[in-house]
């Protein structure tokens, strides 16, 4: 029997189960994959509370790592034993095994583990297209990352620095703007007790940033905005404190602001893209341009701790479950 973490209610961490499931054979083009790491994000935590709408009883999990063990009919880009990573739906990455659509999966190359892979292909992919989709990006540039020493967070620093950009990056506490900074971020500002418009403002010589990277949502919205260059480009990619409050009318007032709500999805939809981004952020990682911080390790019936660690903002870098 293979385990899975399972909620039948939406709630706190506490809602979790690990339950036994079966798995049989994959049906016409899917996969029966064993999970060897399985990625921790913070949307999983939007499932579990109902902000992302899931029928119930639901399976948790978007992102995960492991050895395909058996194909169904007409899978052809992926075989019996090879090594793969996916980031998408459907739900059900927190489990031991799984049968899922082959379509998502990524095979890896030799030199990328299953943990590492399952720490950094959403977070690869979303800084993949945050650097390299959304906006035009030029040597010398500087921008705006919020949450700076988070697992995204870490991976833009390193490839900003590669692209030749400026980084000032918003962290909580000193010892995750040593973190950021380690990484390749310029510029840290402690958001708790500084204000980051401000700083924005003294380190550009009042120019401001023409692209913010946004995290967090409704409580560094309006920061963002302030910290903008005229016709500035604030990018909403998460909403860690809830969903931001937009008036469109404060765009024209700080300078004919651009803004734009981006999912991963839409931009690994078409699978050229998707295996562009993932070479090029495979390449980075195999040639020790970006390194990948799994700083926390859970096994898969820890779950409810991980989420509370998770919520509360006691993680850097990457975190995976360990089936």
């Amino acid at each position: 029997m293979a385990h899975a973490i399972r909620f039948h209610e939406t709630g706190g961490p506490d809602v979790l189960r690990l339950e036994q499931v079966t798995v049989g054979d994959p049906g016409p083009g899917q996969v029966r994959l064993r999970h060897e790491a399985i990625g921790l994000n913070f949307a999983d935590t939007y499932f579990r509370t109902g902000l992302y709408p899931a029928p119930l009883p639901a399976g948790l999990g978007v992102e995960g790592a492991g050895i395909v063990e058996a194909v169904g009919a007409g899978v052809t880009h992926v075989a019996e034993g090879d090594r793969v990573t996916y980031t998408g739906s459907p739900l059900g990455a927190y489990s031991t095994e799984r049968i899922m659509p082959a379509d998502p999966l990524i095979r890896l190359p030799g030199s990328i583990g299953c943990e590492s892979a399952a720490a950094m292909t959403m977070r690869g992919l979303t800084a993949a297209y945050l650097l390299r989709r959304i906006h035009p990006l030029k040597p010398g540039d500087t921008i705006l990352l919020h949450a700076a020493a988070g697992g995204v967070g870490l991976i833009i620093c390193q490839w900003a620095k590669l692209l030749g950009l400026t980084v000032i990056g918003t962290v909580s506490t000193e010892a995750k703007a040593e973190l950021a900074r380690a990484h390749g971020c310029d510029h840290t500002i402690l958001y708790r007790r500084e204000d980051v418009a401000g700083r924005v403002r003294e380190l550009t010589g009042g120019a401001g940033v023409p692209l913010v990277l946004d995290s967090i949502g409704k409580d560094t919205v309006a920061g963002s905005m302030a910290s903008l260059s005229r016709r500035g480009l604030l990018v909403c990619f998460g909403t860690a404190s809830g969903v931001p409050p937009l008036d469109a009318m404060q765009l024209a007032l700080h300078g004919s602001l651009f803004v734009t709500r981006p999912a991963l999805a839409d931009y690994i939809a078409e699978p050229a893209e998707r295996d562009a981004l993932a070479d090029e952020l495979f390449g980075h990682v195999a040639a020790g341009r970006i390194a990948i911080r799994v700083n926390q390790r859970y096994a898969l019936d820890d779950a409810v701790a991980a989420h509370r660690a998770l919520e509360a903002g006691r993680t850097t870098g990457s975190s995976v479950l360990v089936p």
